[in-house]
């Protein structure tokens, strides 16, 4: 492609509205444009990118024994009526009414459709397995549309969907495409980790989110680099850092702590660690009063406290409630003599003792608080968000925090659709069975984010070879004399022969400076430049944008210089 016929819009300036390096790099380098607040148009470069994640998915799932269709964006109310989501999926979901008055969504995932389609289709166990999947446009009404495509309100997705006859099936079909997702990150030449993680609306049994790994991820995970565990902290689990706990003592005593209303601050004033405070949090679960316990150097998991009080919604009680709750002010809230409320505690506090906590009084708190002795035992459940430093739950050795960007997610649903939706099949004993189902999904916009996220520096993207919008960008570094050109058009028929896919700029009006500083930019992995001063040598230079290597070659040897350096960079690609 000749950029002068292209429609490649870069810019010098960073758009003021993007905050992390691949919006910025694809608003710059002109992959796409802002519609309105979290809906892009692609442009080319944007687009072949997407089209290449896409053909990768593509291999992988039919590999896997998918087969591919196309499902309706617009889906109708009653099917997500049938599974409770209508109600449940809250101010995401995407709702309008047709001319009749009859209630759709635009689909953010599509579990309801299949379902429905495979329980018309599905007779007998004989066509047991299917595998089923789609890409196409999503729609979530984000509350706050932010990073570009990392959270979009319209985005594309690949999205499968799995039917067994049985658990053991599942299984053995969500490991398949487990290890087809492994792949296909990896051919987009991605540094990622599966980690375990909450199935949150979806639902289903356990589920793995696919982070590539990056420091301006909005997800926190959790790594141990010993055995390879790996959860978000949603699901993480950890072995608390040890402390020193005293052992078991006299009876509670009340302490003046004016103003005090922080375990950091309370701490600092009887100067006793935070290990030893009982930190008591009041939440509202489903319009109820909860108090939960965790110990003063640990922060309550809110999505752990939801699965755990199976609430459909949950926050922090305002201030008004706490007094309700506690008798008195926020900060202190403690478990000796609370009855307004429900109790449960992290699992982190058992085994300790002579605990700190609030009095249930303004400006007092409680000291040598016992557990079990001086309140009733609460509800026990692990409820906090580990930390760097807490012990592996496999091999308990440190875990590291660090950050990702979900690109994709399996889950194993089991019955929820199925059985919800009565999708069933005849068995060979001559019964009815409700299919066994599993899920799969891919963000394609978030996939293309990711990359540029993970490989860039400071003067552009390093585009992965596998979905670059083109393998070589040509360079004609002096359009006006007649010989550079010729050189240079004859370099563009010989790469496109030889099979490459490749972005010719043949400009006359830019100088060599700016098409260095677009190449760059663009940050397509090879280069090739053809200007005068190096013909006068009998030389042209071909460029590894990744290394910034540039070999020196003769015309002649052009193409053989290209292909060693395009399958240094396939390698970084390879499953």
């Amino acid at each position: 492609m000749r950029v002068s016929k292209a429609l490649i819009p870069t810019v010098k300036e960073t758009p003021g509205e993007a905050e992390i390096p691949s919006h910025k790099l694809m608003l710059r380098a002109g992959l796409m444009r802002k519609v309105a607040s979290g809906i892009y148009e692609y442009l080319p470069l944007g687009q072949r990118s997407l089209l290449k994640v896409m053909g990768i998915i593509r291999e992988e799932m039919d590999r896997g024994g998918a087969q591919e269709v196309l499902m309706p964006i617009l889906t109708p109310a009653e099917l997500w009526q049938e599974t409770g989501r209508w109600q449940k999926y809250g101010k995401e979901l995407m709702r309008v009414k047709d001319r009749h008055e009859r209630d759709y969504a635009l689909g953010p995932t599509h579990e309801e459709v299949i379902t429905d389609l495979v329980r018309r289709e599905l007779k007998s166990y004989k066509q047991l397995p299917l595998n089923l999947y789609q890409i196409a446009t999503k729609f979530r009404d984000e509350v706050r549309p932010r990073f570009g495509v990392m959270r979009s309100r319209e985005f594309l997705m690949k999205d499968g969907y799995s039917f067994d006859a049985d658990d053991e099936a599942c299984d053995k079909t969500y490991w398949i495409m487990f290890g087809a997702y492994q792949r296909i990150f990896k051919r987009c030449g991605l540094n990622f980790a599966p980690v375990e993680a909450d199935s949150g609306l979806i639902g289903g049994s356990f589920t793995h989110e696919f982070m590539v790994l990056a420091e301006t991820g909005e997800a926190a995970i959790a790594l141990c680099e010993a055995c390879g565990y790996a959860a978000n902290l949603e699901k993480a689990t950890g072995v608390p850092a040890p402390h020193a706990a005293p052992a078991a003592g006299g009876a509670t005593q009340k302490a003046y702590t004016p103003g005090k209303h922080t375990v950091e601050h309370v701490s600092e004033l009887l100067k006793l660690p935070a290990q030893q405070f009982i930190k008591t949090l009041i939440f509202v679960a489903d319009g109820k009063p909860v108090a939960v316990l965790v110990r003063g150097d640990h922060d309550v998991n809110e999505v752990k406290l939801k699965n755990f009080l199976e609430a459909q919604e949950l926050a922090l009680a305002p201030a008004e409630k706490v007094m309700e709750v506690t008798k008195a002010p926020v900060g202190f809230a403690g478990p000796v003599g609370l009855s307004g409320a429900r109790v449960v505690a992290d699992k982190a506090l058992q085994g300790g003792h002579q605990y700190v906590a609030g009095a249930l009084e303004k400006d007092y708190h409680l000291t040598n608080v016992e557990l079990g002795r001086d309140f009733k035992d609460p509800e026990w459940a692990d409820l906090r968000s580990v930390a760097t430093g807490d012990g592996c739950p496999k091999c308990g050795k440190p875990l590291k925090a660090g950050r990702g960007i979900e690109v994709g997610q399996t889950f194993k649903l089991g019955l929820k659709y199925s059985k919800a939706m009565k999708c069933v099949y005849l068995g060979e004993d001559g019964k009815d069975h409700e299919t066994v189902m599993g899920c799969y999904g891919i963000g394609v916009t978030r996939t293309v984010g990711a990359a540029i996220e993970q490989h860039n520096d400071a003067d552009g993207i390093l585009w992965p070879i596998s979905v670059a919008p083109y393998e070589v960008h040509l360079l004609l570094l002096n359009p006006s004399d007649p010989e550079v050109a010729k050189a240079a058009d004859q370099c563009y028929e010989d790469l496109k022969k030889a099979g490459y896919e490749v972005l010719y700029d043949d400009r006359a009006e830019a100088t060599a400076g700016f098409k260095f500083k677009d190449a760059d930019l663009l940050g397509l992995p090879l280069s090739v430049r053809v200007g005068a001063k190096g013909l006068k040598e009998g030389v042209i230079e071909v460029k590894r944008r990744r290394l910034k290597d540039v070999a020196k070659v003769p015309a002649a040897q052009v193409l053989d210089k290209v292909k060693e350096f395009a399958a240094e960079e396939w390698k970084l690609c390879a499953p």
